[in-house]
């Protein structure tokens, strides 16, 4: 497949350039410190299928819109339920924790590679005070950072995608979407956004009928990719 001619890169956030993940667990550790290895991960879990099902419930129409505070919050209580951990500053410190994220080894420098040669634009679920904390917690620099807050909904919704073709004045074919989430490149798609799936141990892995222009092992090897194109 022949690389595509774009004028932007447009990047996820949660996942891709961060580990989600690893953030929350932390929380939860902190929530309650005796938690074992496996209970970690049970709460690590319970949080995680509450912030998919409820965004994909305002996706279906069967909720109004609300940031992603909110959401985290709604899953921080839930959890700390769930450890016994009976008390709101606690709850509300654990709902933070989705700010508190640890961006991959070869974030910053893959970053800051990229925006040698192109303008990029972060476009993420997380609301737009989570991502403000978020990038400054993890030390992400962008040329533009975008919340699909403005949106009042959530990725794959076209509406957020059209932000980044909104904000960049191209065309969408111009426009380079970045994830770790099959799910996220297909909505980019969608929209007619060329498209790269970057590998991260907790991303969406593409389908045998998935077809991106780039597939890239970490953003080294996508600027590596870029440059050669």
């Amino acid at each position: 497949m022949s690389k595509p001619e774009i004028d932007a890169i447009v990047f996820d956030v949660l996942g891709t350039l961060v580990n989600e993940p690893a953030g929350i667990r932390a929380g939860v550790h902190a929530l309650d410190p005796s938690l074992d290895g496996p209970g970690t991960e049970r709460l690590l879990s319970l949080w995680q299928r509450h912030i998919e099902r409820e965004q994909r419930r305002v996706l279906d129409g069967e909720r109004e819109y609300l940031p992603s505070d909110l959401l985290d919050l709604e899953a921080a209580r839930l959890v700390a339920d769930a450890a016994g951990v009976d008390d709101p500053a606690a709850a509300a410190s654990l709902a933070l924790a989705g700010r508190r994220l640890p961006p991959w080894p070869d974030t910053l420098a893959g970053l800051a590679r990229l925006a040698e040669r192109f303008p990029l634009i972060g476009l993420s679920n997380a609301s737009r005070t989570a991502l403000l904390e978020l990038n400054a917690h993890a030390g992400l620099r962008w040329h533009q950072a975008l919340s699909a807050e403005d949106a009042r909904t959530y990725k794959p919704d076209p509406a957020v995608y059209r932000l980044a073709v909104t904000v960049s004045g191209r065309p969408p074919e111009r426009l380079l979407m970045v994830a770790a989430h099959a799910w996220d490149l297909r909505g980019a798609q969608r929209l007619g956004l060329r498209t790269a799936y970057v590998s991260r141990p907790v991303g969406d892995p593409p389908a045998s009928s998935d077809a991106f222009d780039l597939y890239a092992e970490d953003l080294a090897d996508l600027a590596d990719q870029l440059d050669r194109g």
